[in-house]
């Protein structure tokens, strides 16, 4: 399996080729993280992992499909980033996105509000939502996330991101994602 870290910072992820714009950091590649296309081909790896990266980007749809590119067809993408209503979020000058459990929606086929904002396609695997503790302890982050199990309970998620999400705030969001690809961008020698 081949596994690039984006924006790996000192924690790389293990066994994973790392991608920085800090040359103080654990990547193997220096590469300013705004600047497209990343020096990959397309379709190279299995995994991409990126935490805590997302939010500092420019261009969080360029980011994305930059992803996706870098992906093969059913390989997996995980983020990880803070939830736009983490109190911390604010404590650092470099963030310029905020996320909700909805932000990638656009890319997902059965869940995009506009579908002409793009041609990437990300199938959603899962998505967790961690909150501040005294809601996880309350038992809300167990009812924002019952959708992980149950997707006919996603009602409460969308309940808690518009109505309570600024008082019962959020920490971060987990989301692993599966690459779809047509079958004009899947290398022939694949297996797919």
């Amino acid at each position: 399996m081949k596994i690039l870290d984006v924006g790996c910072g000192a924690n790389k992820y293990e066994g994973a080729i790392g991608l920085d714009n800090n040359p103080r950091t654990a990547a193997d590649i220096i590469h300013d993280l705004g600047e497209f296309p990343y020096p990959f081909a397309d379709n190279e790896f299995d995994l991409v992992v990126s935490n805590h990266v997302v939010e500092h980007v420019p261009d969080v749809m360029a980011f994305v499909t930059e992803l996706h590119r870098i992906t093969r067809h059913g390989g997996t993408i995980k983020l990880l980033t803070p939830h736009y209503t983490n109190p911390d979020w604010a404590n650092d000058p470099t963030h310029r996105n905020h996320i909700n459990s909805f932000t990638f929606n656009t890319f997902l086929a059965d869940r995009q509000v506009f579908d002409f904002y793009t041609e990437v396609q990300l199938k959603l695997v899962d998505r967790h939502t961690s909150l501040l503790g005294l809601w996880k302890a309350l038992g809300i982050q167990f009812l924002v996330n019952t959708d992980r199990k149950w997707p006919s309970m996603r009602f409460l998620r969308k309940f808690w991101e518009h109505y309570l999400s600024n008082i019962c705030r959020g920490k971060e969001l987990r989301f692993e994602f599966e690459v779809v690809k047509s079958a004009a961008t899947i290398p022939e020698h694949s297996n797919i």
